[in-house]
């Protein structure tokens, strides 16, 4: 990395270019333009801006005060297109010869996932998963402190977990607006999930985090992300599936001695692929 006022080439000139010659707006317009930005941006580029609020953190700490786009890329496991791509959502192209600000680019991307809010974390159901959640130190950390915890089991009601009492599931609603919960973590069975998130959001909850398997009906105001770590594990076995097939079709490509082809224009090889792809699946 960098220290501030190093030479870094950022290699996106034309949209640095652009940011030289727009023209300055006034305060009023910068923030609905802001919001708009903010609309249009991919969920999936809303995801890897937390990844680059995560890295630009560390280089922070390190009192690193700029960074270009492809060190930042290479901190965060993207490409440095991508990457520049990404930040173009939130009007931030750096600055040609210098990168990013480190300092400022911290700033629009909080801006950005509303991390400049207040917030404050409850989480219900205090089994093995809620217990870790609710140890957590990288929740308070990034701007996350858990505040309430609940549970059923009149044997932890009263205890602390993470130097927090458990309250009982009754108390969710009083206990929420009390403390000005912002997000919900749901990590109870199934059994009763939507009772929990019924209560959460009388409770002035607008964002629930769900780690119980089962889809969640709330008003059209709060969001909800559901985490399903079995599915995630299927996707991570769909991909690594798919590789040893690509990588297997290599093999018999290239070491195959091709003959005519066979029913439906396909070629000998290509059909023997093809099951095999299909049994594996």
């Amino acid at each position: 990395m960098t220290a501030h006022g190093a030479d870094v080439q950022d290699g996106d000139g034309q949209a640095e270019a652009e940011s030289r010659t727009e023209p300055k707006q006034s305060p009023a317009v910068e923030v609905p333009a802001a919001r708009e930005r903010a609309r249009a941006i991919p969920e999936a580029a809303v995801a890897r801006l937390a990844v680059y609020l995560r890295a630009l953190s560390g280089l922070a700490d390190q009192n690193v005060g700029t960074v270009s786009s492809d060190e930042l890329a290479v901190a965060a496991g993207v490409n440095s297109a991508k990457l520049r791509k990404d930040l173009s959502y939130i009007g931030s192209y750096g600055t040609r010869g210098v990168g990013y600000e480190v300092a400022v680019l911290i700033g629009q991307i909080e801006r950005t996932l509303g991390l400049t809010r207040k917030h404050s974390v409850a989480v219900v159901g205090i089994g093995n998963l809620g217990h870790a959640l609710a140890n957590y130190g990288g929740f308070p950390s990034r701007g996350f402190p858990v505040s309430a915890l609940f549970d059923l089991d009149p044997d932890l009601i009263g205890v602390p977990v993470g130097g927090i009492p458990v309250n009982h599931i009754d108390d969710i609603v009083e206990v929420c607006a009390d403390r000005e919960v912002t997000i919900g973590v749901i990590a109870t069975p199934v059994q009763g999930a939507q009772e929990v998130c019924d209560r959460l959001v009388a409770g002035g909850v607008t964002c629930i985090l769900n780690f119980a398997p089962v889809v969640l009906q709330v008003p059209e105001d709060v969001e909800v992300r559901k985490v399903d770590l079995a599915v995630e594990m299927q996707i991570l076995s769909f991909h690594v599936a798919r590789r040893q097939q690509e990588a297997a079709g290599r093999s018999e490509v290239d070491g195959a001695d091709i003959g005519p082809p066979g029913p439906g224009g396909q070629v000998p090889g290509e059909i023997g692929s093809a099951d095999r792809m299909v049994e594996r699946l």
